[in-house]
């Protein structure tokens, strides 16, 4: 990111008109893809030109992804200091506020379904803790607790999937994937029946593994909607991007419901990018984004669920580019996933798949998978993909160095915030965890 503002000022142009605005923006958001210079005359033609056709195809056709670890977006640095001091400096010494609990009852995502082969094994971190997520020689994908109740071996950490069970380094001891059962000790005459290791509940859909968690070991009350388009494969998957947030998980959801944000952290251009000491720039001011929006809780047998309905338009010199009228929908499916429906005769229709997975208490994961029409060039999605990042991005600026105010001064207009609190709270329960410690003073 170190990279972002000359990057900035490369820019692709589309044939079509109305994706220029993406387009110039979406030029800072490629650095993992080589950059364009000038080539050397000693460089032979047919290896330039083979470089060339590479960066094209991959602009092109292959799947976005951009992977941002929690120092690298939202902090301002010092002169002379890194991002990475920033955020150490922003996490010591930032309020945290009078917190709700933790980690919300539902489903949470672990990791896309293409990261685990069969007889694959990851470890994850999620709930402050560790879990191994393997894949069985059935191609169910198991996950259970990554320390072996033995002697405490990481069972991710040089486990062999033997079955659909997962074999400790340490001394070979198997444990069945869905139960948890140990079915095998090499040294022993018997494995004695009260061994087994802690699983977790899991499934797998819309190319995604989740798993359940619930503080009180309740069996999950809902479940996950599949999306047809994905599994029928009329919706191809365009690219992901993941960051680290270091926040409460409730304040992402949050925004949904806060339809004053909108029109002051996000009516400017994408073209200023997610810096917020820039995005007011006149430079970037011929492009305004426009947007109407409204959150409401679903009624039974949804409680569960919310809507977000938007409507975003684009102005260019005043006048309204209505090429890039876009219609949005966003369900809220529990604490921790949303399906944002994109819906335009031009751009064509597909999903992102938002996906915030708590890794420990105050840092959270947070994933955007995009699938979208197969007979769409993959380059729209990608730059519809771009611009939804810069955007989201401008919100971890904020999250990254906001305090929790539990009891927040609210005007009328900004109601659906105090109606989307008491909603999310069904997923709190009276054993819920919560922070340990209030950081609050400074003898910490």
């Amino acid at each position: 990111m170190e990279s972002e503002a000359p990057s900035r000022r490369r820019r692709l142009l589309l044939p079509a008109a109305g994706l220029l605005v993406l387009a110039a923006g979406a030029g800072s958001m490629l650095p993992a893809w080589p950059p364009l210079r000038p080539l050397s005359p000693l460089l032979p033609a047919g290896l330039a030109l083979l470089l060339a056709l590479r960066w094209l195809y991959r602009l092109c056709f292959a799947p976005l992804q951009r992977l941002q670890a929690a120092h690298q977006v939202g902090y301002i640095p010092e002169p002379g200091g890194s991002k990475r001091e920033a955020a150490n400096e922003v996490r010591r010494r930032r309020k945290r506020g009078d917190l709700p609990p933790v980690y919300p009852n539902g489903w949470y995502r672990l990791l896309d379904s293409k990261q685990l082969q069969v007889a694959q094994v990851k470890n994850i971190t999620i709930f402050g803790e560790q879990v191994a997520v393997y894949r069985g020689q059935d191609g169910q994908a198991y996950v259970v607790d990554a320390y072996c109740p033995h002697l405490g071996a990481n069972l991710a950490v040089g486990g062999r999937v033997m079955g659909n069970c997962i074999e400790c380094p340490f001394h070979g001891w198997q444990f069945r994937g869905e139960d948890g059962k140990c079915t095998k000790i090499p040294y022993a005459e018997k494995v004695p029946d009260f061994v087994k290791t802690k699983t977790w509940l899991s499934c797998e859909l819309n190319g995604e593994v989740f798993v359940w968690y619930h503080c009180d070991g309740i069996d999950p009350s809902w479940s996950i909607p599949e999306q047809e388009e994905i599994h029928s494969g009329a919706w191809v998957y365009r690219g992901m991007t993941e960051h680290y947030i270091n926040c409460h998980i409730q304040e992402i959801p949050e925004n949904a419901a806060d339809i004053a944000h909108l029109s002051h952290l996000h009516s400017p251009s994408v073209l200023s990018g997610a810096d917020l000491r820039y995005t007011s720039s006149r430079l970037w001011g011929f492009a305004q984004h426009d947007w109407k929006a409204e959150w409401n809780p679903e009624p039974e047998p949804n409680k569960h669920c919310s809507l977000m309905l938007v409507d975003h338009v684009l102005h260019i010199l005043g006048r309204r580019f209505s090429l890039l009228d876009v219609h949005v929908v966003a369900r809220q499916v529990g604490p921790g996933i949303v399906y944002l429906w994109f819906s335009h005769s031009f751009l064509g229709r597909g999903v992102i798949l938002q996906c915030v997975t708590p890794v420990e208490p105050l840092l959270q994961r947070v994933s955007h998978s995009i699938y979208y029409q197969a007979n769409i060039p993959a380059i729209i999605p990608k730059f519809v993909m771009m611009a939804e990042c810069i955007q989201f991005e401008r919100d971890i600026m904020i999250w990254n160095n906001k305090k929790y105010i539990s009891k927040p001064l609210l005007v009328k207009e900004d109601s659906a915030i105090a109606r989307h609190r008491r909603w999310y709270a069904q997923f709190y329960s009276e054993n819920s965890p919560r922070f340990p410690i209030q950081q609050d003073g400074l003898d910490w």
